[in-house]
């Protein structure tokens, strides 16, 4: 009886290990981990510079950069990486098996660009693997799922609840292969596994600016063609200063790609701080993307502060920080989400680098700012009821911005317009900081453009 006793116990536990380890793994392909150092990569991006951080994925703006994404990928491939490849230009996904290319597989769709939603170009890694997973957002079931950033996955062929097919015209963000073809890299991949996510968005061309420069008055400013980089006016584009509510630009930034914007949160006596227009109520629930309107129309502290909440304030203004530094921002700092403190600083070359990425990349913040609203996907709980205090909304050349104003500040304003010059129509970022008047400083560079060019 007692060599019994203990021929069970050793079966059981045979058991309980075989459940942990291998049946665990087999009912839920994430369990097997891709474990190589990733740190001689990750070294050749900006964000990795901060002393003492941890090596960190996301989303890379320079990796829209040609000239980077082939470096980074050709050292994935030296140093014998298995990695998935993303070309959403060409659109087209590789699995890479120890540096050597093992499968190809076409992109169905990918997120529509100006979209919240568009797949944002990075250097990620498998987070998450599931076979079937459903999206509350899109409420459709998305099979065999390979989650990369948040809100970003790889997924198969989406269905709805009753078994019908969706539309494989865009995504929530997420790149779609033919159910066949993202089950067979599922099987191929581990959690931890690189993903390689390219997007060519800025290409160079010989448009060249001439002209009298005009004088202006504000401290420091920039003037800057978006799409060929070409900077047209500038007055200390370099000095680090506090910028005020501009700091929103990329509190927005960071909502849209790390929460879900259709979770809620319930406001408390924390997120009610100071602000331009009170809006939000105590003990009322709002989704992300209900905030995100009062955030950027009437520059609302308190939606600031609220958004901060989803992923813990510390957290989130880090991941500002680190947003920063990945969009090319090198000289900017921020403390808190809605740029009270004066220690919130940036430069107007730093705020054209934000600006040429929020064109590009995340033009529906811009259109949030002009105006526009999302209200088709979403309720939203402030549709009619708020100003907008970004005064050239009205103006249709105006594709977004923001405005600021603190006394450590100044008076502040970073806007974007579309302006015909020489029978070419040009994205023209104008940032103005620590004006006395940054509405008619902004509008003597509108004028000057249009009489000069």
């Amino acid at each position: 009886m007692k060599k019994f006793k203990i021929f069970i116990f050793i079966f059981l536990a045979l058991i309980i290990g075989l459940g942990a380890g291998g049946l665990g793994g087999y009912f839920y392909g994430f369990k097997q981990v891709y474990q190589k150092n990733i740190s001689s990569i990750l070294a050749e991006f900006p964000e990795q510079k901060e002393s003492g951080d941890a090596l960190k994925f996301g989303s890379y703006q320079i990796l829209e950069n040609e000239e980077f994404f082939n470096k980074t990928k050709n050292n994935l491939i030296y140093q014998k990486f298995d990695f998935i490849n993303v070309n959403l230009s060409e659109m087209k996904l590789q699995f890479y098996k120890e540096g050597q290319l093992a499968k190809d597989y076409p992109i169905l769709s990918k997120g529509r660009e100006g979209s919240w939603w568009e797949t944002p170009a990075g250097l990620y890694q498998v987070e998450l693997k599931e076979k079937k997973h459903f999206s509350s957002m899109g409420r459709v079931w998305m099979p065999y799922s390979l989650e990369f950033q948040g809100n970003f996955f790889i997924h198969g062929e989406t269905y709805y609840p009753d078994g019908t097919p969706t539309t494989n015209r865009y995504t929530g963000g997420c790149v779609r292969l033919a159910t066949a073809d993202v089950k067979d890299l599922y099987s191929r991949v581990k959690i931890g596994t690189p993903v390689l996510v390219f997007d060519k968005k800025f290409e160079k061309d010989n448009f060249i600016y001439q002209f009298k420069k005009p004088e202006i008055s504000p401290k420091n400013y920039l003037v800057i063609d978006l799409k060929n980089n070409s900077e047209i006016l500038e007055k200390n584009s370099e000095e680090k200063v506090s910028i005020a509510s501009i700091t929103k630009l990329v509190t927005a930034l960071v909502a849209s790609e790390y929460i879900n914007l259709s979770k809620e949160i319930t406001i408390t006596d924390k997120m009610l701080v100071g602000t331009s227009i009170k809006r939000l109520e105590k003990n009322k629930k709002y989704s992300a993307f209900e905030l995100l309107h009062p955030l950027l129309l009437e520059s609302s502290n308190e939606a600031a502060v609220a958004l901060s909440y989803f992923l813990g304030p510390s957290r989130f203004v880090q991941l500002m920080n680190l947003k920063a530094k990945a969009v090319g921002m090198e000289n900017s700092f921020f403390v808190d989400p809605a740029g009270l403190g004066p220690k919130n600083i940036s430069t107007s070359k730093d705020l054209g680098m934000l600006a040429r990425y929020l064109y590009y990349n995340r033009s529906f913040i811009l259109d949030i700012t002009r105006g526009k609203l999302y209200d088709s996907f979403f309720n939203n709980e402030f549709k009619g009821k708020l100003e907008n205090l970004n005064h050239f909304a009205d103006n249709p050349e105006f594709k977004g911005g923001k405005i600021g104003f603190t006394n450590a500040a100044g008076k502040t304003m970073l806007s974007i317009f579309e302006i015909n010059i020489n029978g070419q129509t040009r994205p023209i970022a104008i940032i103005v900081l620590g004006s006395e008047d940054e509405i008619n400083d902004t509008q003597k560079i509108l004028t000057w453009l249009e009489k000069t060019f």
